[in-house]
């Protein structure tokens, strides 16, 4: 008997799976790089230092590490579909409830840990979730999964510019909220745990086809003890590598858009910026997914780290609007690229039975470097009255990443 779950004769339900994932991540990834357009609002509003807004951001990231392995660990056990009803019920909960806050405490149970809890997760459950249903084509489905990335940042940047303007940055949050709601919890209801659930094979093949990739062999039981991939070199050297990643990307999306208005440019033209890199992100994922798996997951992931920074220089001296849109190409392109080379390299290095929970690990270290990053910015501009020496330091950093990706070898047995 077909399929109930099947929508025509043909069509494999991991691209439903991809499409959910798409849609879900435009709303939340908008949401996760916001902070910035709302960053001298709130910075204003309760009379902050650069510092302390910035440690409103990092107290999210590193809530968000311990989220993403709590998250990773239940979608192993129970599917994406709980875990991302409740994702976008704490989002939607946060913003509501940040809408309303009167103290700079209430601000760091509102925002750094509601929303940890809502967004923390983003990357870890559609990776996860998606790597379990294709092998040959998983860095255009991972690709294609994580375009939210840079859809969300285009629609958000401008959409919650515009409500701050036209009413304030509370009613903002209260309506990206509500619109969280409305998008993410009925979505939630479509999301399946992987292809047997539907009587496929990983890729759409037939039961029996028999044409399925031998590394699926490898693949352990959920509930396997993760301690031995604990004693991995490429389990440690993928967490560092996760950790100065997300050191250098939450120090850009926090300090870009005032960077911008400090040099002399607007909130609206430094907010077109940022959308910019959300632009050059769409295509990013996409392409460098591709590249992943026609070139090699360490190729397409060493090009997009080295890229990004050259990006990070050109941010030092960029002083006019056109070249500040070349660094917005280029850093936007290759930090998107990287989220699906990355994430099929960490799926081809380890079998996949536990790949949740070892996503969610890597999250921990992602979170403490996305925590430092955004704070240690503003620690910087605090003493210097400047970015650039952050922004060398991120170029820096990117350049160190590069040797840990060689390093990396596949994990067949553990």
């Amino acid at each position: 008997m077909p399929s109930p779950l099947r929508l025509k004769e043909g069509l494999f339900y991991g691209w439903v799976v991809v499409a959910v994932f798409l849609v879900i991540g435009i709303t939340l990834y908008g949401i996760h790089f916001s902070f910035g357009v709302f960053f001298k609002s709130i910075e204003g509003e309760f009379n902050l230092t650069r510092a302390a807004t910035s440690a409103i951001l990092s107290a999210n990231l590193l809530l968000a590490g311990a989220c993403s392995f709590f998250a990773g660990w239940a979608i192993d056990r129970y599917g994406p579909k709980v875990v991302v009803l409740l994702m976008g019920a704490f989002a939607g909960l946060s913003l509501v409830l940040t809408s309303q806050t009167n103290a700079l405490w209430q601000l760091f149970l509102t925002y750094s840990l509601l929303l940890a809890m809502g967004t923390g997760p983003l990357y870890v459950v559609p990776m996860s979730a998606v790597s379990r249903w294709f092998i040959k084509k998983r860095g255009l489905a991972m690709g294609l999964a994580s375009l939210g990335s840079g859809l969300g940042t285009v629609v958000m940047a401008p959409f919650a510019t515009y409500l701050i303007a036209s009413f304030d940055w509370r009613t903002a949050y209260l309506i990206i909220g509500l619109i969280a709601w409305l998008i993410i919890l009925p979505l939630s209801r479509l999301l399946k745990r992987d292809p047997y659930e539907v009587g496929a094979l990983p890729d759409g093949v037939k039961s029996g086809a028999g044409d399925v990739e031998g590394e699926e062999a490898g693949t352990r039981p959920a509930g396997a003890s993760l301690l031995p991939v604990l004693r991995m070199r490429s389990f440690w050297l993928l967490a560092s590598l996760w950790f100065l990643f997300a050191a250098n990307i939450f120090l850009v999306f926090a300090h870009l858009v005032p960077h911008i208005t400090d040099i002399g440019f607007s909130a609206a033209e430094a907010a077109g910026v940022l959308s910019v890199v959300g632009v050059a992100a769409i295509p990013g994922r996409l392409l460098m997914g591709i590249a992943s798996d026609r070139l090699g997951r360490k190729l397409a992931t060493i090009t997009c780290l080295l890229i990004q920074a050259g990006a990070m220089v050109l941010l030092v001296w960029a002083r006019d609007l056109w070249s500040l849109y070349l660094f917005a190409i280029a850093f936007g392109f290759f930090y998107s690229g990287f989220g699906s080379s990355g994430a099929a390299l960490l799926s081809d290095t380890f079998p996949l039975g536990n790949i949740g929970a070892i996503f969610g690990l890597l999250e921990v270290g992602f979170g403490i470097g996305a925590a430092i990053g955004p704070v240690v910015g503003g620690l910087i501009f605090d003493l210097s009255g400047s970015y650039s020496v952050a922004f060398f330091i991120g170029a820096v950093v990117l350049l160190g990443a590069t040797l840990l990706v060689a390093l990396v070898r596949r994990e067949t047995r553990y």
